[in-house]
C-alpha cells in the first residue's frame, strides 16, 4: 500500500485549478501517485478521489464505490483508475442525491446529477476503456471529473448537473 497523503480542503486555491492531461499513463511515477491516492481514499472512507485533491494537477481519478461509514448503502465495486477521463455522454434523466467530499469535510448536501454517463479513459497500461455507469457510481464519476475542472460539489448545489 502507498502513503496516506494530506487531502486539500475547500479554500485551497489548488482545488480551483484545471488539471493537466497526463502524457504517459505508463509513467512509473503515475503508478506511485495512484497507489498513494488509493491508500489515502481508503483511509478516509472515500468512494472516489481526484489527483488535485492531493496536490497533483493531473487528470487522474479513482472511482471506488463501496459501503463505508460515510456511504453505508454504496454499491460494491473494484476501484477503477481513470487516466484522462472524458464524459462522452450524459443521460437526459437527472436525480438529486446526497453528496459529500473528502475536500469538504463533515458536510453533505443534495446535488442534482445525471443518472447515467458514458466515459472513456486510459488505464495505467495505456489501454483505452469506454463504459457506461449509472446511479451512485455515475454520481461519483461526475463528482471526480468535476475536480479535474476545478469544480467542487457545493458549486452545483441548486443547479442541474
Amino acid at each position: 500500500m502507498g502513503q496516506i497523503l494530506t487531502i486539500h480542503t475547500i479554500g485551497n486555491p489548488l482545488l480551483r485549478r484545471k488539471a493537466a492531461k497526463v502524457g504517459d499513463p505508463q509513467d512509473p511515477k503515475l503508478a506511485v501517485l495512484v497507489d498513494n491516492m488509493l491508500t489515502t481514499m481508503l483511509a478516509s472512507d472515500g468512494v472516489g478521489i481526484a489527483a488535485p485533491q492531493i496536490s497533483q494537477l493531473l487528470r487522474v481519478v479513482i472511482v471506488a464505490s463501496r459501503p463505508n461509514p460515510r456511504y453505508p448503502d454504496a454499491p460494491q465495486m473494484e476501484p477503477v483508475i481513470m487516466v484522462n477521463p472524458i464524459i462522452l455522454s450524459r443521460s437526459s434523466g437527472q436525480e438529486e442525491g446526497l453528496e459529500g467530499c473528502l475536500s469538504v469535510p463533515g458536510k453533505k448536501c443534495l446535488i442534482m446529477r445525471h443518472q447515467a454517463v458514458e466515459v472513456c479513459w486510459h488505464d495505467l497500461e495505456a489501454k483505452r476503456h469506454q463504459q457506461s455507469f449509472s446511479g451512485f457510481v455515475a454520481r461519483i464519476v461526475q463528482h471526480e471529473v468535476d475536480h479535474l475542472e476545478g469544480i467542487l460539489y457545493p458549486d452545483r448545489a441548486g443547479s442541474s448537473g
